[in-house]
């Protein structure tokens, strides 16, 4: 006979199953091949450390930096303060690192700005572009003379932020190992359990890391942590297949009971993920870019797993097959029936109280206090570059800075602007090309005749007059020139570049002195207009005394506009900075809240109406892990803690997708059970069998969440590790001790919303010697063997070796069968 008729699976999906198992030396090769090729190609993927990369293309911030890219050189800088040296130690610190290949300027001065509490805080500019590798090199040099020194740097240059934070989960994630092994340990029947669920895990995320280079560029949160969630969110599909291994072993020989097992996984472990990836869609539709960055990056992990369960685990179990039959040892994991009789004994008490409770945790965690930057929040780490930040905040005072586009008209008009802006009690100062001092008090931009630009530097009147006429006539202004030389005004900015020009052609020389006046004011004015005009647009640096994130100053972005559209056109006005970048994710987030919430929850519906063909138990469910939602998000609320917004978005997607599993676990192992048992029973046994399932699985990803949110100095990541762990073990909790108090007073309402999908009928017509697994109906004749559970119209000669048969007197008793239960129906 035929094996797949004594499976009850299909004989296609037996042949796939037995060639991954037969072949599997096949599979070891492709996956040694593809770890390999992993390891060197993880060093190839390039990590984004910016959020604001992420925001949307529309949002004010995205557009300005962009056209600051385009339009503006922003030059490589570095702050270092050095403590516990006096005035004239400084400024022989500063004169030694001016005198530096490559350093334009050092600021350093007696204000309490720049020296105070025996400090001295230096601002280095160097002169590349900070995109320029120049800079990087530069870095080190600086970093090489100050180490001496008690010093403390801070720079937008290289990744040092990033490398920390990969230190710190590589930290992370050889604990959580250890957790792994220890719960899997604690959880399996033999020891040699666990290499093959690590070896399986761990060449899923070799691969899975070695292929994010694929996507491009991945942020530095889904680089950070998605090897941890992916362990955590993605180890039960491991565990079904073993623990489907174990039950058919049982009977059968290892290769048979290995293709068997894996020919029943594959649709029940494709089905388990089937919410994990919906939760994980629902990322995908994020206006902020990272969620979309690492629902994809997390959901090419769920399926990397899968198939290193579906292709390399078989081989590996049957490598260790003999091994884990001689490694069997007891089951660590207890009975808990006192949680089903509390279960039965409280569902009239905890199911409404529930209710209660997650419609009140529904109103507190509306008042969530979500922040959109890292000024409001104490991560529970703090790394060298936020420790030198913080100090230096400490030591001085520091103005939240804005930069400030508009189109380039004149200089008049730029003025102007500043002008008003400097009148606003928001405003410290404003740097831009009409008010920067130059030379002899003037600013850059400051219009000088002829006479004022000779005093200026020290020329000749006629030689001046010769190049104003010069000028004129470069500039087609002939009738200015013609009509009044000695009233003829040129900004200071543009006589010095067009005189530059002039020499640099020959056409005009000038003495040693004049030349080294005018090569130090070129370099000054040039380094000035490079980094606050183009040929399109002009850049002012806007100081205000507000923080970084408030009402206040989000309101006062908006009133800046207001100013600047009285003398540009609003389209062309751009404000950017850290203020405008977090007013940008407080706007995205009002509309990612939303779409997330529903998307995952419509995602998770669907799958849970496929699997439970019930309209009831769906709702039932999602309900409850909303609830659940709804509490952990809550806890912040009523602690007053302030929530990276991040966090919510992500940690709510990631409960409704994975944290679900543990619900629905209970729900199929009551379902099941109580079509032949009572209420009571059908709740014991219920937690008996998912206790070890639930506990397992949401054991690492609470302590994975746990250890990331105690673990890490960045901001972002700190708020989903904690709301995650958080979150998990809430979920458990309520799983545990309040869904089947919820299952027993909705049984009803399950039994009345199921609905039947219709199948083709199978009709078979078989004589002989054979085995049937199924749900049957029709006319059997000749002798039966095997457990029957079901009703038979007609006449019965046999022995029943366990259990009875019960007459039932009509059809409404036939239709009832299943669900008596003595008192409690």
């Amino acid at each position: 006979m035929d094996k797949s008729e004594g499976t009850g699976v299909n004989n296609a999906m037996l042949k796939i199953c037995a060639f991954i198992v037969d072949k599997r030396n096949l599979f070891f090769l492709i996956y040694g091949i593809l770890c390999i090729f992993a390891a060197i190609s993880r060093n190839w993927v390039s990590v984004e450390n910016q959020l604001s990369e992420y925001l949307p293309v529309t949002s004010e911030t995205w557009q300005g930096l962009k056209l600051m890219d385009d339009q503006f050189t922003t030059y490589g800088s570095v702050k270092v303060m050095v403590a516990n040296i006096s005035y004239g130690q400084a400024l022989l610190i500063q004169d030694d690192v001016e005198k530096m290949d490559g350093v334009f300027s050092v600021d350093m001065d007696d204000s309490e700005e720049h020296y105070n509490n025996g400090s001295a805080l230096y601002n280095i500019t160097f002169d590349y572009d900070e995109k320029d590798d120049e800079c990087l090199v530069l870095l080190e040099q600086i970093k090489s003379y100050f180490e001496n020194y008690d010093y403390y740097m801070s720079t937008t240059l290289g990744d040092t932020q990033s490398e920390l934070i990969n230190q710190e989960m590589s930290v992370i994630s050889v604990i959580v190992v250890f957790v792994v092994v220890g719960v899997l340990l604690l959880t399996s029947q033999a020891y040699a359990e666990v290499p093959v669920l690590l070896l399986t895990f761990g060449s899923a995320a070799l691969v899975q890391m070695g292929t994010n280079f694929l996507l491009g560029t991945i942020s530095f949160v889904s680089d950070s942590v998605t090897i941890v969630l992916q362990l955590a969110l993605s180890v039960d599909y491991a565990v079904i297949f073993l623990n489907r291994y174990k039950e058919e072993h049982e009977n059968k020989q290892s290769r048979e009971a290995c293709i068997v097992a894996l020919s029943k996984s594959i649709p029940e472990i494709s089905g388990s993920s089937l919410t994990t990836i919906g939760g994980l869609i629902a990322m995908l539709f994020m206006q902020f870019g990272i969620g979309r960055d690492m629902g994809i990056v997390l959901i090419k992990a769920i399926l990397l797993s899968l198939l290193s369960v579906f292709l390399l685990m078989p081989g590996i179990i049957m490598l260790f097959a003999r091994l884990m039959d001689s490694t069997r040892h007891k089951n660590f994991i207890p009975q808990i029936p006192f949680v089903g009789k509390f279960a039965y004994a409280t569902r009239y008490i905890i199911a409404p109280a529930f209710v209660i409770a997650i419609i009140v945790a529904n109103r507190i965690s509306a008042g969530t206090p979500y922040v959109y930057g890292y000024s409001k929040i104490t991560p529970p780490l703090i790394n060298a570059v936020q420790e030198a930040e913080n100090l230096q905040k400490e030591n001085f005072k520091s103005d939240n800075m804005v930069a400030l586009v508009v189109p380039w008209d004149d200089y008049d008009t730029e003025k102007k602007l500043i002008d008003d802006l400097l009148s606003n009690e928001n405003v410290a100062s404003v740097t831009g090309l009409a008010n920067t001092k130059a030379l002899g008090g003037y600013t850059l931009t400051a219009k000088l005749t002829p006479r004022q630009f000779s005093e200026l530097i020290d020329i000749d009147y006629e030689v001046a007059e010769l190049i104003y006429t010069a000028y004129a006539v470069n500039d087609k202004e002939y009738a200015k020139a013609v009509n009044g030389l000695a009233n003829y005004k040129v900004p200071l900015i543009d006589m010095f570049m067009f005189i530059y020009q002039e020499v640099n052609d020959g056409y005009v020389t000038l003495n040693d002195d004049l030349m080294e006046t005018l090569e130090n004011a070129y370099k000054m004015m040039e380094f000035a207009k490079k980094q606050l005009k183009s040929d399109e647009y002009s850049r002012m640096l806007v100081y205000l005394k507000l923080p970084q994130e408030s009402d206040e100053t989000f309101a006062f972005i908006g009133k800046m506009h207001e100013i600047a559209e009285k003398y540009y056109p609003a389209d062309k006005i751009f404000v950017v900075g850290e203020s405008v970048s977090q007013f940008d994710l407080k706007k995205c987030f009002s509309r990612d809240n939303t779409v997330t919430s529903v998307i995952s929850i419509l995602a998770v519906l669907v799958v849970l109406l496929f699997t439970f063909k019930s309209a009831g138990m769906p709702v039932l469910l999602i309900a409850v892990i909303q609830g659940c939602i709804w509490i952990n998000f809550s806890i912040p609320a009523l602690q007053h803690d302030n929530l990276f917004f991040l966090g919510y978005l992500i940690v709510s997607s990631i409960q409704m997708g994975a944290n679900i599993d543990y619900a629905i676990v209970i729900a199929g192992r009551y379902t099941e059970l109580r079509a032949t048992m009572g209420k009571k029973d059908a709740i014991i046994s219920t937690m008996n069998l998912s206790f070890p399932t639930i506990i397992t699985s949401g054991t690492m990803l609470a302590v994975a969440g746990t250890l990331i949110g105690n673990m890490t100095s960045d901001c972002a990541i700190y708020g989903i590790g904690k709301c995650l762990g958080r979150g998990t073990i809430i979920s458990i909790l309520i799983t545990m001790f309040v869904l089947p108090q919820i299952l027993l007073v909705g049984d009803k309402i399950i039994e009345l919303t199921a609905f039947v999908m219709n199948m083709p009928i199978q009709t078979k017509q078989v004589a002989g010697s054979m085995r049937i697994d199924g749900i049957v109906r029709g006319h059997i004749d000749g002798n039966v063997t095997g457990v029957f559970h079901g009703v038979v119209k007609g006449k019965v000669s046999a022995f029943i070796e366990s259990g009875d048969v019960q007459m039932l007197e009509d059809e409404e008793a036939a239709k009832n069968f299943y669900y008596t239960e003595g008192e409690d129906v």
